[in-house]
Order: C-alpha cells, then sequence, then structure tokens
C-alpha cells in the first residue's frame, strides 16, 4: 500500500468516528441560541442572489460619474461650506460650475 493510499484510509476512518459522533449528537436548545434570529431587519441586510449571481444593491451607477480630485482650499472655505450641513462637497462644486459659467445640473430627488 503507498502512502497516499494510507493516508486516505486512515483519514476515512477518522471521518467516520467522527460522523458516528455528530449523528449521536443531540441538538439542545442551547445549540439554537448560538444561531442569530432572522429577522426582517436582517433580510433586508442581506444580499440577494438570483441563479447564484449577486444583485447590487443601492443606487444605481451614474450615467455621468464624478471624478475624484485632490485640491487644497483655505481652511476658511471648508469651514464656510461644512456649516452648511451634509452636501457641502456637492455646495463646492455648484460654486465652481458657476463661476466657470457652466450650466448647473439638474439632480433626480429620491
Amino acid at each position: 500500500m503507498t502512502a497516499k493510499k494510507r493516508n486516505t484510509a486512515v483519514n476515512s476512518k477518522r471521518a467516520g468516528s467522527d460522523m458516528k459522533k455528530v449523528d449521536a449528537y443531540v441538538l439542545t436548545k442551547k445549540d439554537y441560541d448560538e444561531i442569530p434570529e432572522l429577522t426582517d431587519e436582517w433580510f433586508k441586510r442581506a444580499d440577494f442572489h438570483v441563479g447564484g449571481k449577486l444583485i447590487a444593491r443601492g443606487r444605481p451607477p451614474s450615467a455621468n460619474p464624478k471624478q475624484s480630485t485632490s485640491l487644497r482650499l483655505d481652511p476658511e472655505v471648508i469651514a464656510h461650506f461644512r456649516r452648511g450641513g451634509r452636501g457641502w462637497q456637492s455646495r463646492i462644486n455648484a460654486a465652481l460650475r458657476k463661476v466657470a459659467k457652466l450650466p448647473a445640473v439638474k439632480r433626480k430627488k429620491a
């Protein structure tokens, strides 16, 4: 018997004895406490697959995506726009479009 066949035989014996233990084990309430409850919130966050393919979540990709850039601005300028709350980067973009005399972009509201 080759070493590979001998190892396979040993492993299947081990697996057989382990499977008997697994089959003989009786599940208790404690075992089920480890399993998370499948709530509506859990399903809302879960990945959605159709035909084995992951369906993307969230907003669909933009037809005209914005480009990421690094820009150095005065601290006072950033503070001014941040005081307005969320969307401060979009407001900077709108202000730059206005100065560059570019048409305003109309975004659809969800």
